[in-house]
């Protein structure tokens, strides 16, 4: 019976485990927050109060930072729930997208998108 408490405990700590959503790295922009393929990540000015207003086409053009389920997020780093239901990482109460106009590490097109996209920085 012990070990198999002790067991469910180890299998529960690691099913809330702490993921690193983003890392910085050095753009045109300064250091800025890039998903794990090296691609910047952005803001929209439209967004309020940790709610993302990007939907339907604008999701397909700004693709949000999934968040898988389970994931704990700490410090400056939330989980917010999107329209259709999905997760999605938000930094410092902003939901956090990808561009797919930048067509690899490092690019930044999507800075000043319309006025109201921007590079996320730490």
């Amino acid at each position: 019976m012990k070990r198999a408490m002790m067991t469910m405990a180890v299998v529960l700590a690691a099913g809330m485990a702490q993921a690193d959503p983003a890392m910085v790295a050095e753009t045109a922009k300064g250091q800025t927050l890039v998903d794990a393929a090296g691609m910047t990540l952005y803001t929209f000015d439209k967004d309020a109060d940790g709610k993302s207003a990007c939907n339907g086409g604008c999701a397909a053009n700004w693709p949000p930072l999934v968040a898988e389920e389970g994931v704990m997020a700490e410090g400056a780093w939330s989980v917010i729930t999107r329209d259709d239901g999905a997760k999605q990482w938000a930094y410092d109460g902003k939901p956090l997208y990808t561009w797919v106009k930048d067509t690899k590490p490092g690019d930044v097109t999507g800075d000043g998108f319309n006025g109201v996209w921007h590079v996320a920085q730490p």
